[in-house]
C-alpha cells in the first residue's frame, strides 16, 4: 500500500540529447554513417533531380543521370528504393549530400574484383574517347580500354560499338588509385580461337561456305567463315588478271567460297572463288590453234612484253621481240598502251602450263622479205651509217631495216680500226649486197666489194710453183720475211730457208740480199705468199735428173750435177760470146774443159743417184 503523504511522480519534456541518443541508436555514429552505402525512398522528381529520403534529418538530391546508363533515359519513379553513397550529412543549403554513381561504384568494385581474382570476363559499355584508347562504364565502374585492345584487328569506326553491352577481360586493376584496365581484344582471341578449333574440325579442302569480307589487302582478302578467317588471294578470285582485290569485292560482301587448302598447325585457311567457276582453259589448244589470228586487249605490260586478253581468264603473252620487225631494244610500252585493241598471231599453246605465245609483229609485212625481193645478193645499195660498233658498221636501209658491213669487209688492205678510221655517224656509204637472212633477220654488206681485189690483181702472174728472186725484208727467229715482185710480202720458214739441215739458218741472210725461191702457197682471203728456197732446190735438182739421166742409167749424181752446171757455163758462155764477138776461141776451150770432165767412177755415181733419189 502506497504512502498517501506522499508527493506525485514529476514527468519532464523530451530533450535535444534524447533526440541524438536515438538517432545514434538507430544509424550509429556519424563516423559510420558518412562514406557509406545507404539505403533511401524517391519522395519526389523536380526536374532532372530526384530527392531521396534515408532517414536522416534533411533530404538528399540526385540526378537522374546517375541512375541511367549512357544515352538513355532514367526510368526511376516516386517510391523506388535505391541505394546511395552518403558523402556527407549535410552541405550547407542543410541537405544530405548523396551519389547513386558511387554507390554503384562501391558495388561494381567487389564484383570486379572478384572477377578479377577468378579470370573472369565482365559487361561494360564503351560510352567515351580519351587520349590513347576509350572509357568503359563496368556497372557504375570506370575503367580504360586502350586503342589496341578494342579488336584483334585495328579498328577504323568505333561508333557500332559505342553503348552496346560487350564483354571485357579485366588486365589490371588498382581500387586506391581507382584505376581499370580491360580488354575487348582478349575476349575476341579466346572466342575465335575456340571457334577455330571448332570450325578446323569441321572443314575440308573442297567445301563450299559463305562468308564475309573483312579486311582487303593488295594480294588478297580475308573472309571471316564465323568465328574464323580463311585467305582468299588475289590469283583465287577469278581466272582472269585483277590488278587489285577491290576491282571484284568490297568490305562487309557477302561472298561464296571454296576451301582449298587447311592447315591444321598453323590454323591456316586458304580460299578461292574461281573455282567455283568453268576453267576457261579447258580446251584451249582446239579454240586457238597455232598460226590462228585473233583481235584481244591488252591488259598487262611489262619490261619483257604485254600480256593480252583472248577471253576472260584466257591470256597470252607477246613478248617484247614479237612485237616490231625494225624496232628492237625497246619498252614494250613505246609500242602499245594498256587497254588497247590489237590483232595476235598464236604462235604456241601450253594448256599445261597455261601458257600462250603471241605475235603482233607477223601481222605486218616483214621488210627483211620485202628488202630481199628488191635487193638480191650483189646488188649496190646506199644507207648512212646509224652506229659504228667493235665489228663493223650498221648502215640503215629502206624498209627500216639495218645491214652490217663487217670489219673484213670495209677494205683489201686494212683491219680493225685502221678499217673504221675513215667513217663517222651519219656518213652516207654505198655497198654491196653479200647475203640476206630472212629467218636471223640479217643483212651482210661489203663496202670493199665495190671495187677489185688488188691482192687478186698483182697476183695473177704469181702462181703456185713459180720460181721468183725475193728481196730480204727481214731476218727473224723462225724464218726470212722477204718482198715479192709486185710489192707484196712474203715469209720463208726457217725449215723451207735450205735442203740441207746444216744451211737452215735464219742468220745466213742479211736485209737487201736477193734470194731466189719457189712459190708454195698463195691464200687470198689471209693475203699471205708462202715461199721456199728448199722446195726450188729440190724441185731444180728433180729437173736435172730427168734431163741428164738417173742412177738407173749408170750416171752418178756427180755426173749429172756437174753435166748440169756445165750446161749453164756453157749458155752463160755463148750470151758472153754473143755480147763480144771478138774472142770465140775461148768460149770453146770453156765448153772443151767442161766436157773434158765428164768422166767419173762408176761407183760415185751409184751412190749420189742413191743419196738424190732420198732427197727427191
Amino acid at each position: 500500500m502506497s504512502d498517501p503523504t506522499a508527493e506525485p511522480a514529476q514527468s519532464f519534456p523530451d530533450t535535444g540529447e534524447d533526440f541524438a541518443a536515438l538517432l545514434e541508436e538507430s544509424f550509429g555514429a556519424k563516423d559510420n554513417i558518412e562514406g557509406s552505402v545507404i539505403e533511401g525512398t524517391v519522395i519526389a522528381i523536380e526536374n532532372d533531380m530526384a530527392l531521396i529520403d534515408v532517414g536522416l534529418k534533411s533530404e538528399g538530391r540526385v540526378s537522374l543521370k546517375e541512375f541511367s546508363l549512357p544515352g538513355q533515359d532514367s526510368e526511376l519513379k516516386v517510391g523506388d528504393k535505391v541505394e546511395v553513397f552518403l558523402e556527407r550529412m549535410e552541405n550547407k543549403n542543410g541537405e544530405a549530400v548523396l551519389s547513386r554513381e558511387k554507390a554503384r561504384r562501391e558495388e561494381a568494385w567487389e564484383k570486379l574484383e572478384e572477377a578479377f581474382k577468378k579470370e573472369e570476363r565482365v559487361t561494360g559499355h564503351i560510352f567515351g574517347r580519351v587520349k590513347g584508347g576509350f572509357t568503359v562504364d563496368l556497372s557504375g565502374a570506370v575503367a580504360f580500354l586502350p586503342g589496341s585492345q578494342v579488336d584483334i584487328r585495328p579498328v577504323r569506326d568505333v561508333g557500332p560499338l559505342m553503348g552496346t553491352p560487350q564483354p571485357f577481360q579485366i588486365l589490371k586493376m588498382d581500387r586506391r588509385r581507382g584505376n581499370i584496365v580491360v580488354s575487348r581484344r582478349a575476349v575476341l582471341e579466346e572466342t575465335r580461337a575456340e571457334a577455330r578449333s571448332e570450325l578446323l574440325e569441321k572443314l575440308s579442302e573442297g567445301q563450299v561456305l559463305e562468308g564475309v569480307v573483312k579486311n582487303i589487302t593488295d594480294y588478297g582478302a580475308f573472309v571471316d567463315l564465323g568465328g574464323i578467317d580463311g585467305l582468299l588471294h588475289v590469283t583465287d578470285m577469278a581466272w582472269r588478271r585483277i590488278g587489285h582485290p577491290t576491282e571484284v569485292l568490297n568490305i562487309g560482301q557477302t561472298v561464296k567460297v571454296q576451301v582449298i587448302k587447311v592447315n591444321p598447325e598453323t590454323q591456316r585457311i586458304s580460299l578461292g572463288m574461281k573455282q567455283l567457276e568453268a576453267d576457261p582453259w579447258e580446251g584451249v589448244a582446239e579454240k586457238y590453234p597455232v598460226g590462228s589470228r585473233f583481235t584481244g586487249r591488252i591488259t598487262n605490260i611489262t619490261d619483257y612484253g604485254a600480256f593480252v586478253e583472248l577471253e576472260p581468264g584466257v591470256e597470252g603473252l607477246v613478248h617484247v621481240s614479237e612485237m616490231s620487225w625494225t624496232k628492237k631494244n625497246i619498252h614494250p610500252g613505246k609500242i602499245v598502251s594498256t587497254s588497247q585493241e590489237v590483232e595476235v598471231m598464236v604462235l604456241d599453246v601450253d594448256p599445261v602450263r597455261r601458257r600462250i605465245s603471241l605475235g603482233l609483229k607477223q601481222n605486218m609485212d616483214n621488210p627483211w622479205s620485202a628488202f630481199v625481193e628488191q635487193h638480191a645478193a650483189g646488188s649496190t645499195i646506199e644507207g648512212d651509217i646509224k652506229s659504228i660498233t667493235e665489228f663493223g658498221l650498221f648502215i640503215g636501209l629502206e624498209g627500216g631495216v639495218d645491214g652490217l658491213v663487217h670489219l673484213s669487209d670495209l677494205d683489201w688492205n686494212k683491219s680493225g680500226d685502221d678499217a673504221v678510221a675513215g667513217y663517222k655517224k651519219g656518213d652516207t656509204v654505198k655497198a654491196i649486197v653479200l647475203d640476206v637472212n630472212v629467218d636471223k633477220e640479217r643483212i651482210s654488206l661489203g663496202i670493199k666489194q665495190l671495187t677489185e681485189d688488188p691482192f687478186a690483181a698483182s697476183t695473177e702472174k704469181l702462181k703456185r710453183g713459180t720460181t721468183v728472186t725475193c728481196t730480204v725484208k727481214a731476218v727473224r727467229d723462225n724464218g726470212v720475211e722477204v718482198t715479192l715482185p709486185g710489192g707484196w710480202t712474203g715469209f720463208i720458214r726457217r725449215s723451207d730457208l735450205s735442203r740441207d739441215r746444216a744451211d737452215q739458218r735464219p742468220d745466213r741472210f742479211a736485209q737487201g740480199d736477193k734470194v731466189d725461191a719457189r712459190i708454195t702457197s698463195i691464200d687470198a682471203e689471209s693475203r699471205k705468199i708462202g715461199v721456199s728456197v728448199k722446195a726450188l732446190e729440190i724441185h731444180d735438182e728433180k729437173a736435172a735428173m730427168a734431163q741428164y739421166g738417173s742412177s738407173d742409167s749408170g750416171a752418178s749424181l756427180g755426173d749429172i750435177l756437174g753435166a748440169a752446171l756445165r750446161t749453164q757455163e756453157a749458155e752463160r758462155a755463148e750470151a758472153d760470146d754473143d755480147d763480144s764477138p771478138d774472142s770465140p776461141d775461148s768460149n770453146e776451150d770453156g765448153a772443151e774443159k767442161s766436157s773434158s770432165g765428164e768422166a767419173e767412177p762408176e761407183g760415185d755415181s751409184a751412190a749420189a743417184e742413191g743419196e738424190a733419189d732420198k732427197d727427191a
